[in-house]
């Protein structure tokens, strides 16, 4: 399939970009009016793209079907404040019950039985029940279009950050088990990040990969051996190249079992002849 976006309608194109793109987090965005009203909303539209400074940014898109805009824009360009909360499994129902559209001045913490706690550094509240949650300053809105579905991208600079200790490893880190975070898919799909939805890969920064092209070549062309696999093999500094490897394909299995269980070097020696 090939999808010219301009040859197809808003609606289709926005349903292929969000069953693609994904999981995408959730930004859940408390912000506030100049009259004090409070909403809170939520938006898969969102990531980090900084640490010094720590910016977050969010899209509060123009709605496709009218072409209207979002309380939490309207909000944001009136008070340049927002907290982001974080949404995990325990608050997933009320996440979504939030994102019903409300009248504006209805506050949807009261819809969705959530519990406001008065932010240190922001007039807009945190959602007490959040594992995590960060006070920001609006520094630019930038609308990327005028018509339905365009996106207006809310830059935030993160100035405190609440993180419940219950979360925490033994080290002071984020626990991603204990986080339980949850994550936006298309349609109606959520994803639940834990039990074995979770897998680490070690990242090559400390260490120089000898590449997929450096294999021997009876295991680079192995037909049991995936490209995950290969890659596996291949994020090693050296190996031996004195020793001859087999193509037979029980030994590449052996080897690809090992590898499930992220013995490499175990890997390495069961490919040996």
């Amino acid at each position: 399939m090939i999808i010219n976006p301009k040859e197809v309608s808003v609606g289709k194109m926005h349903s292929y970009l969000l069953g693609a793109i994904a999981p995408r987090p959730i930004a859940f965005a408390s912000t506030i009016d100049q009259q004090g009203n409070v909403n809170l909303s939520p938006f898969s539209f969102f990531n980090c793209f900084g640490a010094n400074p720590p910016l977050l940014i969010f899209s509060p898109a123009r709605r496709g079907r009218d072409n209207t805009t979002k309380h939490s824009y309207e909000n944001v360009l009136e008070v340049p404040e927002v907290v982001i909360n974080i949404v995990n499994y325990d608050i997933v129902q009320q996440m979504s019950l939030a994102s019903t559209e409300y009248a504006k001045g209805v506050n949807e913490f009261v819809k969705a039985g959530l519990t406001p706690i008065a932010s240190s550094r922001v007039k807009p509240p945190r959602v007490a029940e959040a594992p995590v949650a960060f006070e920001c300053k609006v520094l630019q809105v930038i609308p990327t279009g005028t018509e339905g579905g365009a996106g207006n991208l809310v830059i935030c600079e993160v100035i405190l950050a609440h993180i419940k200790d219950e979360i925490l490893d033994a080290e002071g880190k984020i626990d991603p088990f204990k986080l339980d975070a949850v994550a936006r898919m298309g349609g109606d799909w959520y994803c639940r990040a834990n039990g074995e939805a979770l897998f680490t890969v070690p990242k090559p920064l400390e260490k120089m990969g000898i590449g997929i092209d450096q294999l021997p070549e009876a295991i680079r062309k192995s037909k049991v051996l995936t490209g995950n696999d290969l890659a596996m093999l291949a994020n090693v500094e050296s190996f031996d190249q004195t020793a001859h490897y087999s193509s037979q394909e029980d030994k590449h299995r052996q080897a690809q079992d090992l590898l499930k269980h992220k013995k490499i070097v175990e890997a390495w020696a069961a490919l040996k002849t």
